[in-house]
């Protein structure tokens, strides 16, 4: 299997359990939803897949789109007003 190298952008209360805004992840797997659950693990993040949007490459696209490598990811957690 080759080497996929993501882009993941991070933002609100991921940026702050990753403590990073970018990142990238080299042996990214193959959807979105998988790289969230990787992520999920390594950081602790708290919120589900159902409540989390995802963008990629600057569109919003479906939890199960394959990542091509290079693919920047965007993982956006619901925005809370106040």
């Amino acid at each position: 299997m080759a080497s996929k190298t993501i882009m993941v952008r991070y933002f609100a209360e991921l940026r702050e359990l990753s403590n990073c805004q970018t990142e990238e992840v080299a042996e990214a797997p193959d959807t979105a939803a998988e790289l969230y659950l990787q992520l999920k693990q390594r950081y602790g993040f708290r919120l589900e897949l159902d409540e989390i949007k995802v963008a990629i490459n600057g569109a919003f696209a479906h939890l199960d789109s394959q990542l091509a490598p290079g693919a920047e990811v965007a993982f956006i957690p619901p925005v809370s007003g106040g």
